[in-house]
């Protein structure tokens, strides 16, 4: 049986395969449409966001017997309609916590010690310690969307960081939240109280613009955002406004709404563009959330566990 790997995913996968007698493809970052051409022969597909897995490619994959995603989200999968082809979808949640819940206080503390631009003036050859006088985690309220396994941990960090942590989870009951430091509230509650949101939560119908015009009017004087989920949680029209006028104090995203879809070049440098960059206190890296070698060996890991759970007679 062959598969297809389409993005950069642990070499724990490949030798996985190879040790259940999978033959082993890859191609890097196909868009749908190339995707819908290539994927025929192949029994499984692994990958991670990229490309939009829609009608056309589901399709055209004729042999395909399942699809094995190395993230938590499956926003970008036409799951009703794989569905009805009888195509399972693995997605290997939990597994990246830890490292997106580090990347978000990295985050945190680029905003709140100016760390960016004090580098970019050092090298430009300036030395100036006073124009960069930032502020401190410690005792700030930090408001978590969404109280899964990366939202725990990042309360976990905040709790070291001595944070005052509000969660929002519309799925959790007060009594779900089992630890001491960390207070369940309504979403009206955080937004109005937190110093800063951030947010770990799917893209679906209800979480789309979650946060946009009416909740930043809500928002502390000075409050910053941060957004390691996905793209489309955050109006970034709204957020681009309301940095600009001074209502918010930052932004640091790891996602934005369009990067979806952007693959099939014969780079991996993807041309992205967005008027939120013109922003000197908006920071954005190119969702690099779960992307630690330690975090793809684990997912790596749940994948072939999830694949021998399919298919037992491969091992």
């Amino acid at each position: 049986m062959k598969a297809l790997m389409v993005d950069y995913m642990s070499d724990v996968i490949d030798k996985g395969l190879e040790e259940r007698g999978i033959e082993l493809d890859k191609v890097m970052l196909p868009t749908s449409e190339k995707l819908a051409e290539i994927i025929e022969p192949y029994d499984f597909l692994f990958m991670r966001v990229d490309p939009f897995i829609n009608k056309e490619v589901l399709d055209a994959a004729k042999n395909l017997k399942a699809i094995f995603v190395g993230s938590t989200g499956t926003n970008h999968i036409d799951l009703e309609y794989a569905k009805e082809k009888n195509i399972p979808v693995k997605n290997s949640p939990g597994q990246n916590a830890n490292a997106v819940a580090e990347l978000v206080f990295a985050k945190m503390l680029d905003l709140y010690r100016n760390s960016v631009q004090a580098q970019n003036e050092v090298k430009g050859g300036i030395w100036n310690k006073y124009r960069w006088i930032g502020r401190e985690l410690r005792n700030k309220t930090l408001g978590i969307c969404g109280f899964g396994a990366i939202g725990r941990r990042v309360g976990e960090i905040a709790n070291v960081f001595h944070m005052s942590v509000l969660a929002y989870d519309p799925f959790l009951k007060p009594e779900d939240i089992k630890v001491d430091y960390a207070k369940l509230v309504d979403f009206d509650t955080l937004v109005k109280e937190s110093d800063i949101v951030t947010l770990h939560m799917p893209l679906t119908p209800d979480t789309k613009d979650l946060f946009a015009k009416e909740e930043f009017e809500k928002m502390k004087d000075g409050a910053c955002i941060i957004n390691a989920a996905r793209g489309g949680i955050v109006n970034e029209d709204d957020l681009y406004d309301y940095i600009k006028n001074g209502k918010l104090g930052g932004a640091n995203l790891d996602t934005l709404s369009n990067e979806l879809g952007s693959g099939g070049l014969d780079t991996q440098d993807v041309p992205v563009e967005s008027k939120l960059f013109e922003l000197d206190r908006l920071y954005v890296t190119p969702h690099i959330g779960g992307s630690t070698i330690d975090a793809q060996d684990d997912i790596g890991h749940v994948i072939l566990k999830n694949f021998d759970e399919l298919f037992p007679n491969c091992k």
